[in-house]
Formats: structure tokens, sequence, C-alpha cells
């Protein structure tokens, strides 16, 4: 059965040392670090991979963030994985489950996470199955 979990997050995004392949390659690397509230509870650490672009508003970022915490009454961790990249005004992001990387009650965990940014505040919406029963 899907669900969907609502909430809001904190996120802080802190530049990481380059090394001589992100350097060469004209790539920066951040580290994140969220704390969610609402439906989801717990908190997650990741790295971001951005690549800039000559043109003003392009870029494209990759990350992977490990999440633990409570979803919805169920206790584990899970892995998610974004890939994103804006252009001329338009932006497209997908933030999805890394398949099999749930553990303890959330084994068998899948979907895709959307980030919501309004007046600076950023929320979330989670759309998910669990194949594990209780």
């Amino acid at each position: 059965m899907t669900a969907i979990a609502r909430g809001t997050f904190d996120v802080t995004v802190k530049p990481l040392p380059s090394d001589e392949f992100a350097e060469a390659a004209g790539l920066g690397r951040m580290s994140i670090e969220k704390q969610f509230h609402g439906d989801l509870e717990g908190a997650s650490k990741g790295q971001m991979l951005a690549s800039g672009s000559p043109v003003t508003g392009s870029a494209g970022y990759v990350a992977i963030e490990k999440v633990t915490g409570i979803l919805l009454g169920r206790r584990g961790s899970f892995s998610l994985q974004h890939s994103a990249w804006m252009a001329g005004g338009k932006q497209a992001m997908t933030i999805t489950v890394v398949p099999d990387s749930g553990t303890e009650e959330l084994v068998g965990l899948s979907g895709t996470l959307l980030i919501i940014i309004a007046d600076g505040k950023h929320s979330y919406e989670f759309t998910y199955t669990l194949a594990s029963t209780r």
C-alpha cells in the first residue's frame, strides 16, 4: 500500500575540501545534514557533488544521504539518492530511496521524496511503500 508522509526539515550544507579529481572537473563537494520533523522524525547526513555552468542559473547536482529515524511509527534507516538540474528558469529534481537500503522496521521501503521550498522554509512530501509487515 502506498502512503504519504509530510513534514518540515532543517538543512545545513557546508563546503568540503576539494580533491584533485573534483578540482580538475570543476566540481563542488558539500556535506548535507538534515533534521526531519513531522511524519518522519530523524536526521540525515550525506554528501553532494555539484557542477556549475558558465551560464548563470544553470547547474546540476547529485547527492546521497542516509536518513535515520522513525517513519510513522517505524524505526530504522534508509538512503536517498538525489539527481537535480536547473536551466533557464526551469528545474527538475528526483529523490529516490536507494533500493534495499531500508533497515530494521523499514526493510522493504521504496519511494520518492519531494522537497518543497516556500518562504525560505523547507518541507517534504514522501510517497512510499513498505513491503515488510510488522
